[in-house]
């Protein structure tokens, strides 16, 4: 009879926990991918056969696939592809004036048919049409990345970028940065055309205080030692780096500030070859030792120094993409075509030898700790720099030059959310993070030449399979 009773109760207690698990209805998923190889971007394990549920711009559930049915308003096929995060492009541009605004919009298109779902934008003229396009791409209205954006860039008086915050004193610096906090940028840009070199190390102190984040250019100047120890959070392209590695940073830096004063100042491009010159393994160790203390960002931009180093040589009139880039933007090429012409064979060739030298150090900042952040440049003015394409370059530049496929792939994924403070939320795939993905037909950590195979890319919850891309890219072809 205890036997009985003991059977009894272990059937009603099972009975009702069955009950309790059947779902009152069934879910209906926005998205549902089946069968996919997940890529895990902070190990580099691959989860084969998995499920992945969206809803809401959110994943909420993985698994291993099986049998069980989901209901989805788009199902998206996963068997034999690849899921990765969606790539951030963590250096672009939006500028050029009112009359621009329509043509740099179509560039958002262009990111998220290369799998870029999220940007940062490094500072431009165009910041109301910024917010503009993402209060559309939050509501849905148009398709296109997020947008992180540092809205105006700060600089000096007389500053070379239209739209630009000029600031010399400290309440210079402090009426800028209320203007940014008014606006709620996500970062502070400083550029380094006219700024004084204690100007910019007290913007970066004042946007510390205020827990902004600063990033850009720098003055030759100042030593790039100094700005990460007053709180620079990253330093755009490779040049400030450099200057860092010469064994001569000091004398250097003093000899350019003596110039300020003078009729001929001097400026970056009549230093390098002195730096190039100068170099010095342990210099360059103990920057990239403090950097990665500090946890100092590098945004290499590999690809336009490339690009624009053989800009003399190259022939872009054939250049595929070039037919989706509005005709307005092209007009812009022109200033970059006539003084990559007038460049003498001496100069061009010490640009391919700085690339290659830039390229070198590449891996030494990754073995060091120091953050690297995927960045392509692209916008107008910027020569045939093509968004979203120039950034699958930036990646495949990086590899050459020696990182991983995996640390190429963290450069454009959890390396930008962890900077941005948002990898809480994003830049990995797992449940309750943002639905920003890229499945692909083959693995990009065996070649990271598969990042261009996309067969969709999902944003903000949204497939968009790869023939819906190309109904995008019609659209803003030109006709």
């Amino acid at each position: 009879m205890k036997f009985l009773r003991l059977f009894l109760g272990l059937a009603v207690t099972v009975l009702l926990a069955t009950c309790a698990r059947r779902p009152t209805k069934l879910e209906i998923y926005d998205v549902v991918i089946n069968h996919v190889n997940i890529v895990d971007v902070l190990t580099g394990e691959l989860r084969p056969n998995q499920v992945v549920a969206i809803a809401k711009g959110k994943i909420v559930e993985i698994q291993v696939a099986d049998k069980k049915s989901y209901a989805a308003k788009q199902y998206v096929n996963g068997n034999g592809r690849y899921l990765i995060p969606g790539l951030w492009d963590m250096h672009v541009h939006f500028r050029g004036g009112d009359s621009l605004i329509a043509a740099n919009k179509k560039s958002l298109t262009l990111f998220l048919a290369h799998g870029i779902t999220t940007v940062r934008d490094a500072g431009g003229d165009l910041t109301s049409s910024v917010y503009q396009w993402r209060s559309e791409l939050e509501a849905g209205r148009i398709a296109g990345p997020n947008i992180f954006t540092s809205g105006p860039k700060i600089d000096g008086p007389q500053a070379y970028w239209p739209g630009s915050l000029e600031v010399e004193t400290p309440a210079q610096i402090r009426q800028a940065l209320d203007s940014l906090q008014r606006l709620k940028v996500d970062y502070v840009k400083i550029y380094d055309s006219k700024i004084s070199g204690q100007a910019y190390l007290n913007t970066i102190k004042y946007a510390q205080r205020r827990g902004m984040k600063t990033t850009g250019h720098m003055p030759y100047s100042v030593k790039l030692s100094e700005a990460v120890k007053n709180g620079l959070d990253a330093t755009e392209h490779l040049y400030y780096v450099f200057k860092a590695c010469s064994s001569k940073e000091d004398s250097l830096t003093a000899l350019v500030k003596a110039s300020l004063s003078t009729s001929k100042p001097l400026g970056l491009f009549a230093v390098l070859p002195t730096i190039y010159d100068t170099y010095s393994p342990a210099a360059a160790t103990r920057i990239f030792q403090l950097m990665a203390k500090r946890q100092t960002a590098a945004v290499p931009t590999l690809h336009i120094q490339k690009t624009l180093a053989e800009l003399p040589g190259n022939d872009h009139s054939q250049d595929t993409l070039r037919a989706y880039i509005d005709p307005k933007i092209q007009a812009t090429y022109a200033r970059r075509l006539a003084s990559a012409r007038l460049q003498s064979p001496t100069a061009n060739a010490f640009s391919r030898k700085l690339n290659a030298k830039f390229m070198s150090l590449i891996p030494l900042m990754q073995a060091e700790g120091v953050p690297i952040l995927a960045g392509s440049d692209s916008g107008p003015f910027n020569s045939f720099i093509y968004p979203g394409a120039s950034l699958q370059d930036e990646l495949l530049l990086l590899v050459k030059a020696g990182l991983t496929p995996l640390q190429a792939l963290q450069t454009a994924t959890i390396n930008g959310a962890r900077f941005m403070g948002v990898a809480s939320r994003t830049g990995t795939i797992a449940p309750g993070k943002d639905a920003d993905l890229l499945l692909l037909t083959a693995n990009p950590l065996e070649d990271i030449n598969n990042i261009k195979k996309i067969d969709a890319v999902i944003s903000r919850g949204k497939a968009y399979p790869a023939p819906a891309l190309a109904n995008l890219m019609r659209a803003i072809k030109n006709q």
